[in-house]
């Protein structure tokens, strides 16, 4: 399994609209084979991170959602909202491998 770790930076004052963008992806993610995690929001501390965790069995799995998602009409729609509305400013990625019990 693989975990990605996305770190946005968004504007402050388009949390909510980045919560918007976050509620889109969750279902998309699931639907090509993911796990979604959740989004997370500034609460205290910094007000302009925001984070996203989700998991494919492997890196190629994830490697094959992120070939489907260029063509997918529902995703187009969620990264031009996100274009729209300005909300995220960058984002870093991060592969991360879970440990269990």
């Amino acid at each position: 399994m693989i975990t990605c770790y996305l770190v946005y930076t968004i504007d402050p004052y388009k949390v909510k609209e980045f919560e918007t963008y976050g509620k889109m992806w969750i279902p998309l993610v699931n639907k090509f084979g993911g796990t979604h995690h959740g989004y997370f929001l500034p609460h205290e501390g910094a007000n302009n991170k925001g984070v996203a965790l989700f998991s494919f069995p492997s890196l190629a799995e994830y490697e094959e959602y992120r070939e489907k998602i260029k063509t997918d009409p529902e995703c187009q729609e969620a990264f031009d909202y996100a274009q729209r509305t300005r909300c995220i400013i960058s984002f870093e990625r991060s592969f991360m491998k879970p440990v269990f019990p």
